[in-house]
């Protein structure tokens, strides 16, 4: 057991303080803050990550009540590297908004809040818990995303919180059905007592709670067609917050939903049960296509990854219902992947928006010529989500579709495939006008104004075109040691094929 643990979540609770207090002193506070609470989060993580490699699974007691009855966090093969990948995702975020913005006290509370929450859906071993932590994402995810200046962003933030809220009250309805038929909420004494109810599998119970819970996730997840908040939060929030909520929100959703279907009801129960995991098959299946279609669709750069997102995490649930061990590795490596593709895609856009003003399809004429660093770390990352070797999203989508072809499902096999065509599409149009397309002489002109202020775009620092190209080169090193990756994962899932 280690301390490092459960200091992942309370150390950004203490820091979501700080800013508020040190406000009255400075009103540039919150970053400094931000920046010792990324910099000690990661050390943790770091702490965490290495006790598991050379340890095995982590699980630490909260106030030394033992589970099923007291508060368990654990640490696996599967959880450290998503821990690890949150405070390097944090402190890319804190270095970015240093020039960019927002540079609110209150801003800084908010992440270092939503932080917190989502190393708790990550780390806890207890459903309701899961829950608590899904709600403090949530309601620091709404507060950054309006913390946008256009009264678009209110409304998307509203649109997010009326149906998050509906997500997260499905979830928390589901956690009462189970918690009324096995008496625990413990994941892993969930696992024992869902068999243990008089009609096992069957028990109407057991199966309204699975459908809940699922449900109440994949809205936060955001698969077509409960994916409606998602293209809003994501178009109308500050450069800075889309990238962060793009990497990690959904992502800790997905995670979330493994653990609910793996931990606590097992494959035995998708065996017993297979409606259940053709019914995430289909879902994500049908996400892969239309997420995909939707973003061919987009002239907005900001929209066109928000429906690359619907589509990507399609794959990651899809793995979950083919349910292999195969599809596994793919899923969670996918879930790793696209945290480091789509943030830094994200803050790519926030530099171009800065630099030239460029946010639409058109605006993105001939803008590698005047910015061929980010336009280049851009490039990479786009090939890297396409799938194109040796970036990690290469890694994941082969073991997908590998995975499909090994449960026999063919047709899963060629929707990823179709969709990997799709991603190339709209990717490809826009790197077409960024390298071989020449701008007009009014887009030049236009491009010297904001789109939405008519205010000249501001100037671009250094760290935050480092924090682009570092993600582009994190992508492609993960790629390359992605059998390395597979190495830590593979201890954990193997648990669930025993």
């Amino acid at each position: 057991m280690t301390d490092a643990l459960v200091l992942l979540i309370v150390l950004p609770i203490a820091a979501a303080i700080l800013p508020v207090f040190l406000g009255i002193f400075s009103d540039r506070a919150g970053w400094y803050v931000a920046l010792a609470m990324s910099l000690a989060h990661l050390g943790l993580s770091a702490i965490v990550a290495n006790a598991v490699v050379t340890s095995g699974r982590l699980s630490y007691a909260v106030g030394g009540f033992q589970p099923p009855f007291g508060i368990e966090l654990v640490a696996d093969g599967i959880s450290a590297p998503l821990l690890v990948l949150i405070s390097v995702s944090t402190l890319g975020v804190v270095v970015y908004a240093r020039r960019a913005g927002p540079h609110s006290n209150a801003f800084y509370s908010e992440l270092a809040l939503l932080t917190a929450g989502i190393s708790g859906v990550v780390a806890t071993a207890d459903v309701f818990n899961l829950y608590v932590f899904l709600e403090i994402t949530g309601l620091a995810t709404y507060a950054l995303v309006a913390s946008g200046r256009s009264p678009r962003a209110a409304v998307a933030s509203l649109k997010y919180l009326f149906v998050g809220t509906i997500g997260a009250s499905l979830y928390l309805l589901g956690t009462g059905y189970l918690y009324i038929a096995t008496g625990t909420l413990n994941m892993a004494s969930l696992s024992e007592a869902i068999v243990a109810t008089p009609a096992g599998y069957a028990s109407p119970t057991v199966l309204t709670g699975f459908g809940l819970m699922a449900t109440g996730l994949l809205v936060k997840v955001a698969i077509f067609p409960l994916h409606t908040w998602q293209p809003g939060a994501y178009a109308e929030s500050p450069d800075t917050v889309s990238a962060y909520i793009s990497a990690l929100v959904s992502t800790a959703a997905a995670y979330g939903l493994f653990r609910v279907t793996y931990t606590v009801f097992t494959r035995d129960f998708l065996e017993a049960v297979p409606l259940a995991a053709d019914a995430l098959v289909l879902l994500g299946s049908v996400s892969i296509v239309a997420g995909s279609v939707l973003a061919v669709m987009q002239a907005d750069l900001k929209r066109m990854l928000a429906y690359s997102s619907v589509s990507q995490f399609g794959l990651v649930v899809t793995a979950l219902g083919i349910g292999n061990q195969t599809a596994l590795f793919g899923a969670v490596v996918h879930l790793i992947g696209h945290a480091v593709m789509k943030g830094g895609l994200f803050l790519a856009l926030g530099v171009f928006a800065a630099s030239v003003g460029a946010r639409t399809m058109d605006e993105f004429k001939g803008l590698a010529a005047r910015e061929p660093v980010t336009s280049a770390a851009f490039a990479v990352l786009a090939f890297s989500m396409v799938g194109i070797p040796p970036a990690i999203g290469f890694i994941g989508k082969w073991n997908i579709v590998v995975g499909a072809v090994e449960a026999g499902s063919w047709s899963v096999a060629l929707v990823v495939v179709v969709s990997t065509l799709l991603t190339l599409a709209y990717f490809g149009r826009v790197i077409e006008r960024m390298y071989f397309t020449h701008p007009d002489e009014t887009d030049v002109a236009d491009a010297s104004v904001s789109a939405d202020g008519g205010q000249p775009p501001s100037d671009v620092s250094l760290g935050m075109r480092t924090v682009v190209v570092v993600a582009a080169v994190t992508a492609v090193l993960l790629g390359i040691a992605g059998s390395d990756l597979i190495d830590i994962i593979r201890p954990a899932l193997e648990v669930y094929f025993v």
